[in-house]
């Protein structure tokens, strides 16, 4: 027996796939695996077979057209080819995400391209697919031009494709943002955009904090916030959370949110109670002070515990003109800064005694 590949497009009408089927039974093929596409001209269907010796490409094709299959194209495979399009694409996925730089090399295994090319130009609006090319978008600038003589390209492979491309992108943007920190002591602190994934490091630098710095980062309470709460927080719907790592990438000893709203955001930190004191959270908030200028936001807010003294000094430290209200023991302070959401170049202002 014999593993061949085969891709046909069949009309896309109840039972049509089950007459293909039957004709190749009939020649003893039997069927692994097979993935059905929904095109315009109309069901594109993949097999992965095993045949028997004595058929060959050209007996495939016969059994295939005598089934009510066109556009018929079949080629040898391996062992390999038992794993199906899923497993491959998340092998794949899971390279990428330990070599970012690895796009070309994964979209031609992804899909047997015959060449993979990246150009400075975007794929642009007369850029997608036809039979024998696809253009992708790439997040980072420019596009990837793919070129594939048979069988020709299908939406569906497009979609994996692109998503392929833009989780490349993503991973490195992320390895890209991350920042390693030498505190005044000499420790070291690695910082990055938080994920969804890193809860359970959120979870544990919740439960590593005293009920008073809790306290202080939440103002209503010392209890630990819910898990769809810190989901929230680590991924806003608009602003950013970063985290701060030391040794274990999953080691979270500090995070810090920016949370916006509207043209002004509001920043609150979380410092793990033994890397208090160290500079770390006026490196944080310096951070998000960037991050908030270069989204072009008018002001930041923190609401801050009157009695939180080291918070009140890390933002003294800013050197900024920083505008105060008490309200009993909550302290409002107002960052404005260097350029608004509308561009506009704000005055500096008094700050009040604390």
């Amino acid at each position: 027996m014999t593993l061949w590949r085969i891709r046909a497009t069949v009309d896309d009408r109840p039972g049509y796939l089950s007459v293909l089927a039957a004709s190749l039974a009939l020649r003893g093929v039997n069927i692994l695996t097979v993935q059905v596409h929904t095109t315009e001209r109309g069901a594109v269907d993949d097999f992965l077979v095993d045949a028997p010796d004595t058929l060959d490409e050209v007996g495939l094709v016969a059994a295939v057209e005598r089934g009510r299959g066109r556009d018929c194209w079949v080629a040898r495979s391996e062992a390999r080819g038992l794993a199906d399009q899923p497993t491959r694409a998340l092998g794949l996925a899971t390279r990428l995400v330990r070599e970012p730089d690895s796009t070309g090399e994964a979209l031609r295994a992804l899909l047997g391209a015959d060449d993979v090319t990246w150009r400075p130009a975007p794929a642009g609006a007369g850029g997608g697919l036809t039979d024998t090319t696809m253009l992708l978008d790439d997040p980072a600038g420019g596009s990837f031009a793919l070129r594939r003589a048979v069988p020709g390209f299908i939406p569906a492979e497009y979609a994996r494709a692109q998503a392929l491309v833009e989780l490349s992108a993503a991973v490195a943007r992320r390895a890209a943002e991350q920042v390693a920190l030498v505190l005044p002591d000499g420790a070291e602190a690695a910082v990055r955009p938080a994920t969804a994934d890193d809860l359970p490091g959120v979870v544990e630098l919740h439960e590593g904090c005293s009920a008073r710095s809790r306290h202080h980062r939440y103002l209503g309470g010392a209890a630990m916030p819910p898990p769809a709460r810190l989901r929230r927080l680590l991924e806003p719907a608009r602003g950013v959370t970063l985290l701060a790592t030391a040794g274990d990438p999953d080691s979270v000893v500090a995070m810090a949110n920016l949370l916006a709203e509207g043209d002004e955001a509001e920043v609150a930190l979380l410092v793990r109670d033994d890397w208090q004191r160290r500079g770390l959270g006026s490196a944080l908030l310096r951070r998000l002070v960037g991050h908030a200028e270069r989204a072009g936001y008018a002001a930041l807010t923190l609401h801050v515990h009157a009695g939180n003294a080291p918070m009140l000094r890390t933002v003294r430290r800013l050197g900024r003109a920083t505008p105060a209200e008490r309200d009993g023991t909550l302290v409002t302070l107002t960052l404005p800064l260097a350029v608004g959401s509308r561009g506009e170049r704000k005055a500096p202002l008094c700050t009040p005694p604390w």
